[in-house]
């Protein structure tokens, strides 16, 4: 039982996989915002279109989220969550994979002098340090 089917699945495949299994073992799915019986092929047909409307609405909503983003890249706005790495530390993982250390090499250096990660945490692990030299070298 689901309040709103577009909460069970936004994914008609997923759907239809679900309406499968319901057949096969002999239960039905229930959706209240629905009020239609999903065991009837009125039911089921029903279910079926409202599953590709919101199939649907997931794809577009994904589709305006890219665009937008796009647009506000173009217009220089910084996404994500702001950086808390201090810039020398930053600095410092740059210039130590420069000179040919590698990523473990690396972490297990900051962890031996009790460098903070961004975030205050005690470790680094190589793919953090990885990460960080990720978010700060451009890619070519």
């Amino acid at each position: 039982m689901v309040s709103k089917l577009d909460r069970l699945s936004r994914s008609l495949l997923d759907f239809a996989s679900l309406m499968s299994d319901a057949q096969a073992n002999g239960w039905n799915l229930v959706a209240l915002d629905l009020g239609i019986d999903l065991s009837t092929p009125a039911g089921e047909f029903m279910a079926s279109v409202m599953a590709s409307a919101a199939q649907w609405e997931r794809r577009i909503i994904g589709q305006r989220t890219r665009d937008a983003l796009v647009i506000k890249r173009a217009q220089g706005v910084k996404l994500g969550r702001p950086r808390q790495l201090p810039d020398e530390t930053a600095n410092r993982i740059l210039a130590e994979h420069d000179a040919g250390n590698g990523w473990s090499s690396i972490a297990r250096r900051l962890n031996a002098e009790s460098v903070p990660t961004a975030h205050g945490g005690r470790e680094w692990y190589p793919a953090t340090v990885r990460n960080v030299w990720t978010s700060r070298v451009p890619p070519t």
